[in-house]
């Protein structure tokens, strides 16, 4: 039974958002509840791995919090491939390590403590950046595009879901609206939205679909697709 996330529940002064213990003992419930089709992401995830693993090749989950992606990914992988999570956090990553070492897939894993502006990446049939990038500093996203379309196989495909904003604020207005409508559906208070919007404010910087589309193709991306969009959560397949 995942824990309810209640962490935002009762009035507060609010501080910055950050991945600790508390937000990683409610992650589970936190994501399946604040983010639009993650549950079809998943499914996207198991597609990739069976159509992109490549044998004998690596995969990446960057910013893999508990491993739900790396899992899903490596149950879907041939056996030969080898999965690699990369976390910050130190409680994420202690609990991602406990979640795959229950699972029994073949594929051979690894989940490394490290930022990952610092992870090395080669021999990449797959990579996933799942709500990640929007948390790494806005002038330090090209290079780590540049660095994994780099070590990526021909053929190979990144998966890049992000939170995003829009260009026209009517749009941007529509889209908000909407978002905390399917927060309150999932059963967040009023306050709760609030407040964890206040701590997420300049910790989670959005940008546009295009930005984003801008940015794969300066990388070196060639064929870049919308997968998803729900409210103002998209996710892109760009292939090498």
């Amino acid at each position: 039974m995942k824990n309810k996330d209640t962490l935002f529940a009762t009035p507060m002064e609010t501080s910055p958002f950050e991945f600790n213990a508390q937000v990683a003992d409610v992650f589970d419930n936190m994501i399946q509840r604040s983010v639009p089709g993650y549950n079809f992401l998943l499914d996207v995830i198991a597609v990739l791995g069976q159509r992109y693993g490549v044998e004998h090749s690596q995969c990446y989950d960057l910013g893999c919090s508990l491993g739900t992606t790396s899992l899903r990914l490596r149950q879907n992988l041939p056996a030969s491939c080898h999965v690699i999570g990369v976390d910050n956090s130190a409680a994420m990553v202690s609990r991602c390590q406990h979640n795959m070492a229950r699972d029994h897939s073949q594929a051979s894993y690894e989940i490394c403590q490290q930022d990952i502006q610092n992870t090395h990446i080669e021999n990449a049939s797959i990579v996933i950046l799942n709500f990640t990038l929007q948390f790494i500093d806005d002038d330090e996203r090209q290079s780590i595009l540049n660095k994994i379309y780099t070590g990526m196989r021909p053929g190979g495909v990144l998966l890049l879901a992000e939170k995003i904003c829009f260009d026209t604020p009517g749009q941007q207005q529509l889209q908000t609206d909407l978002y905390h409508d399917f927060k309150r559906l999932q059963g967040y208070s009023d306050l709760e939205v609030a407040q964890k919007r206040a701590a997420l404010e300049n910790v989670l910087v959005p940008n546009t679909l295009e930005q984003h589309h801008k940015r794969l193709l300066r990388a070196g991306f060639k064929q870049i697709e919308v997968c998803m969009q729900c409210f103002n959560f998209a996710a892109l397949l760009a292939f090498k």
